[in-house]
C-alpha cells in the first residue's frame, strides 16, 4: 500500500475540514485538490529519483570497470553547487540525499 493509500485510509469517515484543517468548505475543497496535485507530484518525484538512481548505477558500472573509481567527487561538486544555486541552502541538503541515494551499491 502507497502513502497516499494509507493517508486516504486514515482519513476515512472525517469532514473535510477535519481532513484539511480549514475552517471553511471552499478551503477545505481548494486544500484537497492542492494536496492530490501534491500527490501526485510527489509520486513522479519518487519515479524520477528511481530513475536517476537507475542510470547513475550504469554510470558507476562502467567507470568501476573501466579502473576508475565508483564516485566522482567532482562531479558531485557540480551538482551541489546547481541545486544550491537553483532552491538555495536546503537544495544542497536535497541534492546530497540524492547523491547518497544514488551511489548505491556496485
Amino acid at each position: 500500500m502507497n502513502s497516499t493509500a494509507v493517508a486516504a485510509k486514515k482519513l476515512a469517515g472525517k469532514t473535510p475540514t477535519e481532513k484539511t484543517g480549514a475552517h471553511t468548505d471552499e478551503a477545505a475543497a481548494l486544500i484537497a485538490g492542492a494536496r492530490e496535485r501534491i500527490d501526485s507530484l510527489d509520486d513522479r518525484i519518487i519515479g524520477l529519483v528511481q530513475e536517476r538512481m537507475a542510470v547513475s548505477a550504469v554510470i558507476q558500472e562502467a567507470r568501476v570497470t573501466s579502473g576508475g573509481r565508483r564516485v566522482n567527487l567532482s562531479r558531485e561538486m557540480e551538482i551541489l553547487g546547481q541545486y544550491r544555486d537553483a532552491l538555495g541552502k536546503p537544495g544542497t541538503s536535497l541534492a546530497m540525499t540524492l547523491l547518497e541515494l544514488c551511489r548505491g551499491r556496485v
